[in-house]
């Protein structure tokens, strides 16, 4: 029976993969230091992959063609197992093709290849979206990665920071019963830095859907930080489960929830991208270790 995990080594650092939703599941630091929420009791997920939506659709559903399919929050990908296409000592490759069962719910065909590699001291993550179907292929992708918080046993929450590349003026979006709220509201980013706080979260997510942006930095003043960049990708979610966990998510999408109002045909929900058919779109993620 094929492995349904596979750890990648490279310079002392290690990740660990799952074939089930193609999650990264470990990351650890040259000292063996975890640095990847373990799923505990709080949120049962480490770093799953969201496709081919990126938070809720109105009602859970999608309309195609007059017709309304069942659509969870934050797409199927993560709940179903890809199949292994590389598994190398410092890279390995998956692959999630459509199937009668995702046509159920999604009834367009694709091809969703995730690429993990390690180099130096830095985790490599690509993804290419091909549409091999013969209509336009609507959809979002987005990453979930969620980070012990804090990274160091004994220091304080509020002891960590995200530092932008360039400074985030812009207004942010919140959610309301997971659906984007019509009005923007002030950031609170000061200049590039945002201070972590468990009171954060108590409206949800903090969405960034212009940044400036295209890498963080979460650290304190001591102890490992993570730098997340990203390329393709066009916004940002930063998120922990409101009343307090000790994990945060830093995560690059394209794409976000539907607009409250909004209730149409999917392929005119905002966000999407549009890919012809034969075309695909690459995205790339990178999470360096300092």
């Amino acid at each position: 029976m094929i492995s349904d995990s596979h750890t990648i080594r490279s310079n002392g650092i290690s990740a660990t993969v799952k074939a089930a939703g193609a999650e990264l599941c470990s990351l650890k630091n040259i000292r063996g230091l975890e640095l990847l929420w373990q799923a505990g009791p709080e949120w049962p997920r480490h770093a799953p992959l969201l496709f081919p939506i990126v938070g809720r659709l109105k009602n859970d559903r999608l309309w195609h063609r007059g017709k309304a399919f069942p659509m969870t929050q934050h797409g199927f990908a993560r709940d179903l197992r890809f199949d292994w296409l590389e598994r190398g000592d410092d890279s390995c490759k998956l692959v999630l093709a459509d199937s009668a069962e995702s046509r159920a719910r999604y009834p367009f065909a694709f091809r969703l290849t995730v690429t993990y590699a390690l180099r130096e001291a830095c985790l490599d993550l690509g993804i290419e979206v091909a549409n091999t179907g013969e209509e336009m292929l609507p959809a979002s992708i987005g990453l979930h990665p969620a980070f012990n918080w804090p990274l160091l046993a004994g220091l304080g929450k509020e002891a960590y920071r995200l530092v932008f590349s360039s400074e985030e003026p812009a207004p942010i979006r919140r959610l309301k019963d997971g659906l984007l709220r019509p009005v923007p509201e002030p950031t609170p980013i000061v200049g590039k830095v945002l201070a972590l706080s468990e009171r954060l979260f108590d409206e949800d997510a903090v969405i960034l859907d212009r940044p400036a942006s295209r890498s963080v930095r979460y650290a304190a003043d001591q102890g490992p930080a993570v730098e997340v960049s990203w390329n393709g990708f066009r916004e940002l979610g930063i998120w922990s489960k409101p009343g307090g966990a000790p994990f945060v998510c830093i995560e690059p999408w394209h794409g976000f929830a539907s607009p409250a109002d909004f209730d149409g045909e999917f392929e005119g929900k905002p966000g999407l991208m549009q890919i012809a058919p034969a075309a695909t779109r690459s995205l790339d993620c990178h999470i360096r270790i300092e």
